[in-house]
């Protein structure tokens, strides 16, 4: 059985392909204007690569915030379930998930057979998300690639007391006016994430072990944040960006 999951996010549009339950495929591009466009284009390089034509494919399941968009698709899936379905799959034992996006953050409690059972959702403002981060690296002229590196440098993370992304750009900017070196700021806009992360963990009651997917998780500062914060030591899938699209077409196999 061959069964794709298309997710569909703010910035990147990812997609799998799972046959008997093996992950064979994985991709992602940017989003853009047109999200239709987007997902039709990584759907067809995704047939072009692995040799398969349409017919070949059982099942489609889309999530994220273009779901709808995806007009071929078997089933709509919130990206909730889908993130736990993916997640589970490199981590059978995970009990919660953090997912850090482009323009939400979540954090999802599961049980023992993998279910989700509670979940809080950041998706009104910026703060603690990708966008977030992308802001702040403007404001300091650094690559957000390398927020990772820099924060590890720091010597005296600063305080952000803020989580408004325009407010804290703001103190950001003063911070660097009185020539706060750009590695604590760094380290400070990470834990300011993380406490707010992990604010968001203790409202659910979420057990270890947790494993963060979405985007930002490959930011190994932000993660280090996150797990001095909450005591955890974070599993991180190797395919943690897609791992929406995995679990909709892990999903999409039910």
């Amino acid at each position: 059985m061959i069964t794709v999951g298309i997710d569909i996010g703010s910035i990147t549009t990812k997609i799998a392909m799972m046959e008997n339950k093996k992950l064979v495929y994985t991709d992602l591009s940017l989003s853009g204007y047109d999200m239709t466009a987007a997902w039709k284009t990584i759907y067809e390089k995704m047939l072009q690569k692995t040799g398969r034509n349409e017919t070949a494919v059982d099942a489609i399941v889309s999530t994220g915030y273009g779901r709808a968009n995806v007009k071929i698709a078997t089933r709509q899936i919130t990206e909730i379930s889908c993130h736990a379905a993916g997640a589970r799959h490199f981590f059978p034992d995970v009990k919660a998930v953090i997912d850090i996006g482009g323009q939400d953050s979540k954090c999802i409690k599961m049980d023992d057979r993998g279910d989700v059972v509670d979940f809080v959702m950041n998706d009104k403002c910026a703060a603690g998300t990708g966008r977030f981060l992308e802001v702040m690296a403007r404001a300091l002229h650094v690559e957000i690639g390398d927020f990772a590196v820099m924060s590890k440098k720091a010597k005296k993370p600063v305080t952000i007391s803020s989580m408004c992304t325009v407010f804290a750009e703001s103190e950001v900017i003063s911070m660097i006016a009185t020539g706060e070196s750009r590695e604590n700021i760094i380290a400070g806009i990470h834990d300011s994430i993380a406490s707010r992360m992990v604010s968001m963990m203790n409202r659910t009651g979420i057990e270890k072990p947790v494993v963060m997917t979405g985007g930002v998780s490959k930011n190994s500062g932000m993660r280090s944040a996150i797990e001095k914060r909450f005591g955890v030591k974070l599993g991180v899938p190797d395919e943690a960006q897609v791992c929406g699209a995995i679990g909709a077409a892990i999903l999409a196999s039910r």
